[in-house]
């Protein structure tokens, strides 16, 4: 049984297995993720769910069941996930995780209404929660682990940043609401108005629904614009120089470029051309 039940936990998890049919497997379930975020852009053309609803409807029953079961799965060889927990807290520890969250609200908008009544308007947002589904593909894209790796390194130094911006953005919020106010008091009502003009002027979007109009608002909201420039490309600096130096280190412990796996039975790695 423990062989059979390690067999399907390789199965369900490509980058671990050696065999064509992890491969496989893994494939089909990163499409059929793909399909769902397809059928959900299809879903929201009238037409196109008037005359195929029905084939829409059969596609997202089919793809629960699909993901229901691999849900399911997940739970059951949690343990060999996290060897070093007991079978009960390891699979706790997989259904709290972020990506087994991911499975069960992926799953959440199909079974909900079956078992509780909503009203239309829960029923839209639950089917706009399909789109976790993309998610999923983390699971099966090694680009995505390497950028989420890079985020767990780098998040103090992200930190950083975004709390030096929250400064600058309440302090310059501040600033032009006391400077703008008198001058227009319908549209700096308050410092939460202002923190609206401040936003979009750090970010350099500029809607131009609200500006200032005094010389002092003038340069003050230029400065910010130039500031902004460099704020907004900072987070941006450090997760390139990261991802650069992640790669790097990648391409520096296999110059070869030869694809890497663990072995099922011994857990040590295997090279593959």
């Amino acid at each position: 049984m423990s062989k059979i039940k390690q067999s399907i936990y390789h199965l369900i998890d490509g980058n671990r297995g050696t065999h064509k049919a992890d491969a496989y497997v893994d494939m089909f379930i990163s499409i059929l993720i793909l399909l769902n975020v397809v059928a959900i852009f299809l879903g929201t053309y009238q037409e196109i769910e008037t005359a195929y609803g029905f084939y829409l409807d059969a596609f997202e029953f089919f793809s629960v069941c699909v993901f229901l079961v691999e849900y399911i799965v997940r739970i059951w060889t949690a343990d060999l996930l996290y060897p070093e927990l007991s079978k009960t807290k390891a699979r706790l520890k997989f259904v709290f995780s972020f990506f087994g969250l991911i499975d069960f609200f992926a799953l959440l908008p199909f079974f909900l209404p079956l078992v509780m009544k909503v009203d239309l308007r829960i029923i839209r947002i639950l089917r706009l929660l399909r789109l976790i589904r993309i998610f999923k593909l983390g699971r099966h894209s090694k680009s995505f682990k390497l950028f989420s790796d890079v985020i767990r390194e780098i998040r103090f130094d992200l930190l950083v940043t975004l709390f030096a911006t929250f400064i600058l953005l309440v302090l310059s919020a501040t600033i032009m609401y006391f400077i703008e106010n008198e001058a227009q008091p319908d549209k700096f009502t308050n410092i939460g108005e202002a923190l609206w003009w401040a936003v979009a002027t750090l970010t350099t979007v500029g809607y131009g629904d609200i500006f200032p109009i005094t010389g002092m608002g003038k340069v003050l909201s230029s400065f910010i614009a130039l500031l902004g420039i460099g704020v907004v490309a900072l987070p941006t600096a450090i997760i390139s120089s990261a991802i650069i130096e992640k790669m790097a280190a990648r391409k520096t412990e296999n110059p070869s470029g030869e694809a890497i796996c663990e072995c099922p039975h011994c857990g040590k790695e295997i090279k593959q051309s």
